[in-house]
Parts: structure tokens; sequence; C-alpha cells
């Protein structure tokens, strides 16, 4: 009898617990604009990461738009200025659950006040040497990418456009080359000229000064059965952001960091503010998953 008691005790309080977790309706997070909700009687101005409760009312501003993820784990982005009753909200969710509720814990955190007070008063960032031109790819341990379409970004103080993006093989001989006049540019890895390379080097360098130039990255596309392996859960993971939004981007973004495909992540934060550049949550969410990655240093 006392077996029995003490398991419905244990019972009893993980359903609680549960309960409590999941006192909400959707969390935000994403937030452009002048965005408010009305909890009870006040409208306060919306912040990324606050809590959806049933009851409660939203006001979307004109230009403006916010990113909920529904407790389920379904995402969802209101862009149509008005009012909106969160039970409304609720009820146009798709049925059953999500995954992506295991990643929006990660996002918030990782975002979080916390997380930046904790970012600046750390020591030890990473500089890649005193190269001229600082490239967003990381270590070769690190280089694996998933998608064979590569965005390539980058900084520099004193080396001028246009750039030059060079892509070599082991030995060093030049696979291809691409002038750009943006700290951007985009590879496509699934062209028959890499083919065979595995990995291939990624270079930039000024075109009016040689001397000026970057690290050499190393980039290895993920082919054969871990490829495979690799698929077969993110068709799970990534099962409700198939449309291609800013929103689901950024979200995707968090799937590939948490499996340290970084080069994939970047690609997708490069994606989410070409779609909606005047949005501040994803240029915010990029700096930081540069700055917690050392691929950004801190100044």
């Amino acid at each position: 009898m006392k077996k029995i008691n003490y398991l419905a005790v244990i019972g009893f309080l993980v359903i609680f617990s549960s309960a409590q977790a999941q006192d909400y309706t959707f969390r935000v997070l994403a937030n452009k604009g002048a965005n408010e909700v009305k909890s009870g009687d006040s409208w306060q101005p919306i912040k990324t990461g606050a809590q959806l409760k049933k009851g409660d009312e939203l006001k979307i501003t004109e230009n403006a738009s916010v990113g909920l993820v529904h407790v389920t784990g379904k995402p969802m982005e209101v862009k149509q200025p008005g009012n909106y009753k969160v039970d409304d909200l609720a009820s146009k969710v798709g049925s059953g659950a999500s995954v992506l509720n295991k990643y929006t814990d990660f996002i918030l955190s990782s975002n979080s006040a916390e997380a930046k007070k904790n970012r600046l008063s750390a020591t030890g960032a990473v500089h890649r040497g005193m190269e001229d031109i600082k490239v967003f790819l990381p270590e070769s341990q690190f280089g694996q990418v998933y998608d064979p379409v590569v965005i390539v970004n980058w900084e520099s103080s004193k080396a001028t456009s246009p750039y030059v993006v060079s892509v070599k093989n082991m030995f060093g001989d030049v696979l291809s080359e691409t002038e750009t006049p943006e700290k951007i540019a985009q590879i496509d890895l699934s062209d028959p000229k890499y083919s065979k390379e595995i990995p291939v080097l990624v270079e930039v360098r000024s075109k009016a000064d040689n001397k000026s130039n970057s690290a050499s990255h190393a980039i290895t596309r993920i082919t054969g059965d871990r490829y495979n392996d690799i698929k077969k859960q993110l068709d799970t993971d990534l099962a409700d952001l198939k449309e291609e939004t800013a929103f689901n981007e950024y979200l995707k973004a968090s799937v590939f960091e948490e499996r340290k495909l970084l080069i994939d992540a970047i690609s997708c934060y490069e994606k989410a503010m070409k779609l909606d550049p005047q949005n501040p949550t994803y240029k915010e969410g990029y700096e930081e998953f540069l700055f917690r990655n050392k691929l950004k240093s801190v100044k």
C-alpha cells in the first residue's frame, strides 16, 4: 500500500510540474515594431521572451510582426496590423505537437540579457591572427555542412572592395574565383567542379591589395550514410518549417546550431535577415550566435 501511495504522489508531482511549466499559450521569439499585449486591463509593449496566456490580447502595428511558438511547439507569425485574441490565434494552430519546443528555451536563453552580460564579461575571446579580412566560418572540426549551398560573409577594417572569394582544393589549386563588391558570397558545393574535392578551402582577399586577405577555412560537405542519418532527423525537426519565411529560417538556425552544423546555421541567419531586413531580432540573434560560437571577437 505504501508503494502505491508513493507512486501516486510521484505521478501527481510530475503532472503538476508539467502543468506549471506550460502555463502559457504562446511564447514570443521574434518582435518587430511597437507591438503590445493586453493582459488584464492594461496594454504593455511586447518583448521577446514574453509569454502570452489564455485571455490575453495582441496588438500588431503597421509594418510590424510577431513570431510566436505555441505551447505544442507549432510556430506562427502574425504580420497583419490589428488586434488578435490569443485564444483565437491558438485555435488556428494545427493539431499535433512539434519538436520545436525543445529549441525554444535554447533560443531565448542564448539571446537573453543574462547571456549577453555573461558574454561581455567573459575573457579569452578568440582572435584569428592579424588577417585584414575575418571570415565568419568555424574551425575545421566544425566545418561540415549539410546544405550544399553555403553563404559566406566577412568583415574588414582595412581591406577595400571588390573582394575575391577563392575556393581551392587541399593542394592549393584554385577551383573557382568569384568577385563581389559586397561582404557576402554564395558557394554551391553541388557544382560538379567541387564533386571530388573533400574538403574545399575558402579564402577571401581584396582585389586591390593581394596582401589583404583572410585565413583559409576548410568546408566539408556531408555525404553518404551520415547525410542520410542527419536528413532523417532534420525531416522531423524541420517538419513545421517548410515555408521559406524569415521567422522559419531563424528557428531553423537553432536546429542546425544544436547539431553543431554552424555553417548551415549561418546560412539560415543570412536568409532570415535578407527576407526581413528590418527585423532587429534576426540581426541581434545572428550577432549573439557569432559571439557564443567564437566566430567573432568581442571588441
